[in-house]
């Protein structure tokens, strides 16, 4: 199979250097930074090539001839990159955090005969495999929680936090409204609201607020309770709801010097240099996914703990590894012929094809991400 990655950023990095490692796919990677590619060089069966991957006309060029991309630019270029994917008639798993419903393109897909799998990273990713695979097979799913965080080893004053994937997607996860499931209806609230604290082994406690991540499960799921909160250090959030509340993530323009700007522009030309990790610095992610329901006739919590380390082997950001090797085991999924649904297909979909979800969750346990499951009666 041949296989193009688009995008070649920490979790772009992460795909290329596994889907490289099993040596049975024809690999390229594509990004504009020369440095990025100069990462990749060397690597056996893998090319490398710089282009403008925003530039109109480029991602059709760039992807015929391949048989499935894989989508791993920043969220901002993330829907129109895929919708350019699809249209080419090419099969893709993306992990682009972009704002847009994907629905739209699921009737495209479906047109051009192609399989799309989005949001297929840690969470969602991940989460929304398990929360499929429960609701195929018990008896009824209840309630559906879900904390994530990716987070620097070393806290950092004054945000307590250093973003081991795209910043800028971090600051979208500040400013998008968050959805929830409550009662069977889909509630809107501000995120970084509804602050709770949790203990975790081998951590210590950390803040969870509301985020936008239940995403697809809104439309495929029936379940009447749903959360995504994001895990970060305490302290995190009332830093970043007060910039939030003055008005530094504003997205109208404001006038500055008789010259017009956004503030959110300002404010991430300001912050992203602050979040970046250093090289070398050591990063966690934390994934907790909760789960009440009726399974084998017993009223239960399922719990599915996972905590992921930086690979001081490869280099590699936990946030990369949890991230890049969903994706990744997805893309063999689809190589081997587990995973062949033409349209838009999000995690929770593919995690009710049995055969698929232990393919992709024994792939991520060969590389050291293993989830602890627990389980109590209601």
């Amino acid at each position: 199979m041949k296989v193009i990655v688009l995008g070649a950023g920490r979790v772009g990095e992460a795909i290329a250097r596994d889907l490289a490692a099993g040596g049975n796919l024809e690999l390229t990677v594509a990004d504009v930074s020369q440095p990025a590619l100069d990462r990749l060089a060397g690597i056996n069966g893998l090319t490398t090539e710089r282009a403008d991957l925003a530039a109109p006309g480029e991602i059709g060029r760039l992807v015929g001839g391949f048989d499935l991309a894989v989508g791993a630019v920043p969220g901002p270029m993330g829907f129109a990159t895929l919708g350019r994917v699809i249209d080419a008639g090419i099969n893709v798993v993306d992990i682009s955090f972009f704002e847009e419903e994907p629905w739209p393109l699921n009737t495209l897909a479906l047109e051009r005969g192609v399989t799309v799998v989005t949001d297929c990273g840690v969470a969602p990713g991940s989460s929304s495999l398990i929360f499929g695979r429960a609701e195929a097979s018990w008896e009824r799913v209840d309630a559906f929680r879900c904390y994530v965080g990716g987070l620097p080893v070393a806290r950092h004053w004054p945000y307590e936090y250093k973003a081991a994937f795209s910043p800028i997607d971090v600051i979208a996860e500040y400013t998008r409204p968050a959805r929830l499931m409550q009662r069977g209806e889909v509630v809107t609230k501000p995120a970084l609201t509804d602050l709770e604290h949790f203990d975790f082994d081998e951590i210590g406690t950390l803040e969870a607020f509301n985020t936008d991540g239940l995403r697809t499960l809104l439309k495929t799921s029936k379940v009447p309770e749903m959360t995504e909160k994001t895990l970060r250090y305490p302290g995190h959030a009332e830093h970043m709801r007060m910039l939030a509340d003055i008005g530094f993530f504003g997205e109208d323009p404001i006038e500055v010097g008789g010259v017009e700007v956004r503030p959110i522009d300002i404010s991430a030309k300001l912050l992203i240099p602050a979040w970046n990790l250093d090289e070398g610095e050591k990063d966690l992610t934390v994934l907790r996914v909760e789960m009440d329901g009726l399974f084998e006739g017993r009223r239960i919590t399922r719990r599915y703990d996972m905590l992921d380390r930086f690979d001081r082997k490869t280099g590699l950001t936990s946030m990369a590894r949890t991230t890049g090797y969903t994706c990744t085991a997805m893309v063999n999924a689809i190589a081997d012929g587990l995973f062949t649904e033409p349209g838009l297909s999000p995690p929770e979909i593919v995690g009710r094809n049995e055969a698929c979800y232990d393919f992709i969750f024994d792939y991520l346990a060969k590389r050291g991400i293993r989830f602890a499951v627990t389980e109590e009666l209601l």
